[in-house]
């Protein structure tokens, strides 16, 4: 009698959930996130906003890196020392410290749709005013706003966590921001086949250089407006809609912060993050120069070397995104902190070796391969561990984990390649060793529910626990950790395949028994 009482109770659940996944195009969790990634698809809401994030950080990675390919006719037409270069460079990745820091808070708050679109179309009018500097002032200033384009990586990352499943995250997260990325070599390659293009139209080189900023512009112009119109924040819609209508709790930026600064493991990954991509931008803003300079190749072959350094993200961030889910899939939270510590250790070996081999073109190019390979998947690794550090301040906490990755290129910048305090090459090398060891408090991460690197999980620790303990009873009685508590069901392989079988078998019913499955 009970049994056949509570089978209409069980149906209405099971109905109601079959209905709203019937929504969607791609099979989706209880929180509606895709559980799988169809690469090639538009579907919406899942793929259509994994594309326009991509591609969006694809244009500002362009806009703000569009100077240094061109650097040799600009500082012979500017007249720039090697200090002005130097600033310049530092002034174009120090913006977005505190740019990723707002952006992350912005995408907790408003939405990651919003927040994207604001930043790219805030500092689109720095990239057209490129054409028109005329002193190391102005070009400093330009570098510096345009470089605050690059916080849209935080929304990307956001916007991947918010509608892919844990199990998908890493890699979700990798193609995406590794796809951006692309976008550092990619321009290497662009403008100078757009400044030899308007050339061959009729125009001076101190004209060329200067028209072909607004290829740069315009791109990240659309990008925004496509952001705006095409965008959709959540699975379930946009937050305005979702806070109306009661579906989500619009919170305040007090608690968002308290619970982002006071989270250890959001300091580490923004130090660790500091030494993958920080050294990334770092060599955007010198690799071209470097071999230029160093080995005499023509502007061309510079800028083809430097981009082949930026566009292995196309398979390198990917795979480090895809590598930390499978580790994930075997060995949970704890295999995705020791591949981050041994990817990123082994770019750092072989930045040292790139500094020392110096006196060979061929070795230079080829070690520089490997070395973007590690230092690039281990981008990717990183934000897949970001999304559990925090539910309530995945935001914040994804702006200080970028953020760390600016600082990072900031001080490297000011430490080895500003001036001429040390060789390009030494610096190289002295930035290898800064890799290896800001990435050992790695070892320090440790999630009770989980475990660490050396250390198991806390016996009776559940996920559900540790996301609950940031709201207080009063928002537990009203619901507003509903979605905490979904990923937390949604996270079991997060204690590896053993941890995930015991936790199945302990909370699954017969069917005979009960119709629900927990």
């Amino acid at each position: 009698m009970a049994e056949r009482e509570f089978k209409p109770a069980a149906m209405e659940v099971e109905g109601a959930e079959a209905a709203s996944k019937a929504r969607f195009r791609m099979p989706v969790d209880s929180d509606n996130k895709a559980t799988e990634f169809w690469l090639f698809s538009f579907a919406k809401p899942h793929m259509s906003a994994f594309h326009m994030s991509w591609f969006s950080f694809f244009c500002c990675f362009v806009s703000t890196f569009a100077a240094p390919p061109l650097l040799p006719l600009i500082r012979d037409t500017l007249g720039l020392t090697a200090t002005d270069i130097g600033n310049a460079g530092i002034a174009s990745v120090s913006g977005a410290v505190f740019a990723r820091l707002a952006m992350g808070t912005a995408c907790d708050l408003v939405g990651p749709r919003l927040a994207s679109a604001a930043i790219i179309l805030l500092t689109t009018p720095a990239v057209y005013c490129s054409a028109i500097i005329d002193s190391a002032s102005s070009f400093l200033l330009v570098r510096f706003f345009t470089g605050f384009s690059l916080a849209s990586f935080v929304s990307t990352q956001f916007w991947m966590s918010s509608m892919f499943s844990p199990p998908k995250v890493g890699l979700a997260n990798g193609v995406a921001g590794g796809w951006g990325n692309l976008g550092g070599g990619a321009v290497q390659l662009l403008m100078p086949l757009v400044y030899e293009a308007i050339r061959k139209i009729g125009s001076t080189p101190f004209t060329a250089w200067r028209v072909a900023f607004f290829i740069p512009g315009l791109m990240q112009t659309f990008s925004a407006i496509a952001v705006l119109a095409l965008g959709q924040d959540m699975p379930d819609g946009n937050y305005r809609k979702l806070h109306k209508s009661g579906e989500m709790h619009k919170d305040s930026f007090g608690n968002v912060f308290r619970h982002a600064v006071t989270n250890y493991r959001g300091w580490i990954l923004a130090l660790t993050y500091g030494y993958c991509f920080g050294v990334e931008l770092t060599v955007d803003n010198i690799v071209a120069q470097y071999f230029f300079d160093r080995f005499g190749v023509n502007l061309h072959t510079a800028g083809l070397i430097a981009a082949s350094f930026g566009m292995a993200n196309i398979i390198s961030r990917p795979g480090g995104g895809l590598m930390s889910d499978w580790l994930s899939d075997r060995f949970g939270m704890r295999g995705r902190l020791w591949g981050l510590w041994i990817v990123q250790t082994i770019g750092g070996v072989l930045c040292v070796v790139l500094g020392v081999v110096d006196y060979s073109f061929g070795a230079s190019v080829g070690v520089m391969m490997l070395f973007s390979l590690f230092v690039q998947a281990a981008c990717g690794l990183s934000f897949g561990i970001v999304p559990f550090v925090s539910r309530r301040s995945l935001g914040l906490i994804s702006g200080m984990t970028g953020g760390g990755g600016n600082v990072g290129a900031v001080l490297t910048q000011v430490i080895f390649f500003h001036g001429s305090r040390y060789k390009t090459e030494t610096g190289i090398m002295y930035m290898g060793i800064m890799i290896i060891a800001c990435t050992l408090p790695l070892t320090l991460i440790y999630f009770p529910q989980w475990g660490g690197m050396f250390v198991g999980p806390r016996p009776g620790a559940t996920a559900e626990d540790y996301y609950s303990q940031e709201w207080t009873a009063h928002e537990r009685e009203k619901g507003f950790n509903t979605a905490s508590v979904r990923f937390a069901e949604n996270s079991l392989s997060e204690g590896g395949r053993r941890s995930a079988s015991g936790s199945q078998s302990r909370h699954t019913v017969p069917v005979e028994s009960s119709p629900v499955n927990v």
